[in-house]
């Protein structure tokens, strides 16, 4: 084994260990301790993030930020890396949005010429557009690791018509149209709730919780396939043409979308009541290009936002 395939074996077999000596490095790749004690000087002056402690119980460890050895890509395995890091561009926040940058840069830098510009070539002419939504979400990266870390926190909420202070146990998190959602069991409501993260203003607290004390979905795939099983409501609305266009461009309506051969089309699809609001407001600018035939709920909805805009605007 040569001394560069020694160095990778080596990154790869200390990157699983958290503590070894020397002497059980030398014994492994079958070379005297004191080589292995100047690779391992080479890998610290590469980065490669070790410290040694002296004594019986000494050795070395790896620091908690640690490197990771080597892997091969194929060219078409760097071109999917980026292709998928690209989906993110757009997202006005990321929980590792400065890593991610140093990522690709690091990357890109270790890539062949002609593969650099084969990426940027994909980068020039490919996108994943979100709408920018003019909305910073500060605490995404401490409400991720809530998440990951599986607390309980206690926050300060914005919602639409007030303030409140409550204890959540998040679910997962997952981002649509620009924005970041948190949902999660309040203890507060005592049911499950979906939270913008853009609207949570403080972590007063954050800390474990008896995870069997509440009826929570095991992930936040879990979660989500549920949620797409909503029951509350059918609901019907006719379109025409420009409100098929209009709807297409809207993940939740365009999953109940039907367009028909002769123009037109219609959303038939069932929902929940907490959704009831919201396609109100989003059908409400539609005027005569939508026309909502069930639930009598959501027409004796849209038919009282219009009285409130008739007594705003013309009274």
């Amino acid at each position: 084994m040569s001394k560069a395939e020694r160095l990778i074996e080596m990154m790869i077999t200390i990157n699983a260990k958290r503590d070894f000596t020397a002497g059980e490095l030398a014994s492994e790749f079958s070379v005297s301790k004191r080589t292995i004690l100047r690779d391992l000087q080479e890998l610290e002056r590469a980065g490669f993030p070790l410290y040694s402690e002296v004594g019986a119980a000494g050795g070395y460890h790896i620091l908690k930020e640690r490197v990771l050895p080597p892997i091969a890509f194929s060219e078409s395995e760097a071109k999917a890396i980026f292709f998928a890091c690209q989906a993110l561009e757009y997202h006005r926040d990321l929980p590792f949005e400065q890593e991610t940058l140093s990522v690709l840069k690091k990357f890109l830098n270790c890539l062949p010429l002609d593969v650099q510009k084969s990426i940027i070539q994909i980068q020039n002419k490919v996108v994943f557009w979100i709408p920018d939504r003019h909305r910073d979400s500060p605490l995404l990266k401490l409400i991720f690791l809530v998440v990951i870390n599986r607390h309980a926190a206690t926050i300060r909420y914005s919602s639409t018509y007030s303030e409140s202070t409550r204890t959540i146990i998040p679910i997962g998190l997952y981002a649509m149209n620009g924005l970041w959602y948190c949902p999660a069991y309040c203890t507060t409501a005592n049911q499950i709730r979906v939270f913008r993260v853009d609207r949570i203003k403080e972590i007063i607290e954050e800390k474990p919780y008896p995870k069997e004390k509440y009826p929570m979905p095991a992930s936040i795939q879990e979660y989500l396939e549920k949620a797409e099983v909503k029951n509350d409501y059918h609901m019907k609305i006719r379109l025409t043409d420009i409100g098929v266009k209009r709807c297409e461009s809207e993940c939740f309506l365009a999953s109940g979308l039907k367009s028909f051969p002769t123009g037109g089309g219609i959303i038939d699809m069932e929902i929940n009541h907490a959704a009831l609001e919201w396609v109100a407001d989003y059908i409400l600018p539609f005027g005569k290009n939508a026309t909502v035939l069930e639930p009598v709920a959501l027409i004796q909805l849209m038919q009282q936002k219009i009285d409130e805009l008739y007594q705003h605007y013309c009274k």
